[in-house]
């Protein structure tokens, strides 16, 4: 029964431990969306053209690149995709300008003011809370489960107190990893 119990617990933590890695990649992506004063390729990851009838990724249509600090280059691999590729970042509204030439597109990234440097650190820090909550969530429900199975005596109450430790040590790692991103958004940002 030890053995089957042991099995049991580690397929939780990896479920628990699978969850966490979730929530940390959730905020590395919202975190990454997050504009700063530099231009970031990552940045149009969300933005879809009408190529041909369907909606694509942009990086299913052109190439990407930087081309200085402030700006980057779409090389669309068809250039009667132009017109479409200018008004996909357009909808998106992602508080840059466009200009188009015979080679594509060149999206520029304008200089963020002080104001918009705090705003831009407040949303990082709701992002970053509510990724907190969700590992708190996460934690509860694995503690919850493991309080039921020392209850019903599945497991034995050191056993459940071992597991609680891991789940506390895996809890701080992902809240580290956590904050360690938001510090270095909040740096691109603040600079």
């Amino acid at each position: 029964m030890g053995r089957i119990t042991a099995i049991y617990m580690a397929y939780n933590l990896t479920n628990f431990q699978n969850k966490l890695k979730a929530t940390e990649e959730w905020l590395a992506k919202e975190l990454s969306g997050i504009r700063t004063g530099r231009a970031s390729i990552s940045f149009l990851d969300g933005v879809k053209v009408e190529s041909y009838g369907s909606e694509m990724p942009l990086t299913s249509v052109a190439t990407i690149g930087n081309e200085d600090a402030k700006t980057i280059r779409i090389s669309p691999w068809d250039n009667s995709q132009i017109k479409a590729i200018e008004k996909a970042i357009t909808v998106a509204n992602l508080g840059v300008s466009t200009v188009v030439d015979d080679k594509g597109v060149r999206v520029i990234f304008p200089e963020l003011t002080g104001e918009r440097r705090i705003q831009l650190v407040k949303v990082g820090k709701e992002k970053l809370e509510e990724a907190r909550i969700a590992l708190r969530r996460e934690r509860n429900e694995v503690i919850d489960h493991l309080n039921g199975e020392k209850k019903s005596g599945a497991i034995s109450e050191d056993e459940a107190e071992r597991t609680k430790l891991e789940i506390e040590k895996k809890m701080k790692e992902a809240g580290d990893k956590l904050e360690q991103f938001f510090i270095k958004k909040e740096s691109e940002i603040t600079q």
